[in-house]
């Protein structure tokens, strides 16, 4: 089954953006993404809608952070990119008239709300500028490595 990843791409390319400080490409994000600029355009739209993101069209255009990231949370993130499913597990479908599986969905699906509940509640505690504060923080140990951020 394939994870999605939108939630950790979206927040790799906004740290990028507080980073830069100005605004940026869809083509600029999309290679931070590993996508294409219309994966981008898509992805940015419901962050727009939300008010963390402005986007201009034009020479020296594109996606800007409209938000203090101290006052953005994980938890906003998610629920702009319309909260997509954070528990990757699943539950059969095969025979659902057979008893047993619909005992086993009822008690997989409660378990499954109450840990995608507890992991959004967390994300309320974690801010962009927290993000942000942390890859200041890991940034001079790279750099006494001899390592670059460029990506």
């Amino acid at each position: 089954m394939k994870r999605d990843s939108r939630l950790s791409r979206v927040l790799h390319v906004l740290l990028h953006m507080i980073e830069h400080g100005e605004a940026m490409t869809s083509a600029a994000l999309a290679r931070y993404m590993n996508t294409n600029p219309v994966v981008v355009r898509r992805t940015m739209a419901g962050l727009r809608k939300a008010g963390f993101l402005r986007s201009e069209k034009g020479h020296g255009g594109g996606w800007s952070i409209a938000c203090d990231p101290a006052a953005v949370t994980l938890a906003d993130i998610h629920r702009a990119l319309g909260e997509p499913a954070l528990v990757a597990l699943g539950h059969g479908t095969d025979q659902p008239d057979c008893l047993v599986e619909q005992v086993v969905n009822a008690a997989l699906d409660e378990a499954f709300n109450d840990a995608e509940a507890v992991l959004v509640a967390r994300f309320g505690d974690i801010t962009l500028a927290a993000l942000a504060a942390d890859f200041h923080r890991r940034l001079p140990a790279r750099h006494k490595r001899g390592e670059h951020h460029e990506h």
